[in-house]
């Protein structure tokens, strides 16, 4: 009796493993540079996530908080920048090298 209880234990424990995420990840999101602009405007993630920022542009682009949190190289056509947002809050960012680009961040616990 007791070999069957284990072997129960065992597969129950072996079907949990596999039914449960492969690891409890941080999320991903990304924000494109495009046409002079960073899509989406408005972005809310969860604390934790990794944002890529990636230029579309033919010009090279950067990436600027304007709390100091994060700040880019030029980014040439197709090249990218990744941030973790770690804080909840808000980060307002703009392009370093065209400033009257913006958009912001918006990080929930």
């Amino acid at each position: 009796m007791t070999y069957f209880i284990n072997r129960r234990l065992l597969i129950v424990a072996v079907l949990a493993v596999l039914g449960a995420p492969a690891c409890a990840s941080a999320e991903e999101a990304r924000v494109t540079i495009d046409n002079f602009a960073f899509t989406p405007q408005v972005l809310e993630v969860k604390a934790g996530t990794t944002v890529t920022f990636v230029n579309h542009d033919d010009i090279p682009h950067s990436v600027v908080a304007q709390n100091g949190a994060f700040h880019s190289k030029p980014l040439d056509t197709d090249q990218n920048f990744t941030f973790t947002a770690d804080s909840p809050g808000e980060i307002a960012y703009f392009c370093g090298l065209h400033p009257h680009m913006k958009a912001k961040i918006v990080v929930v616990p």
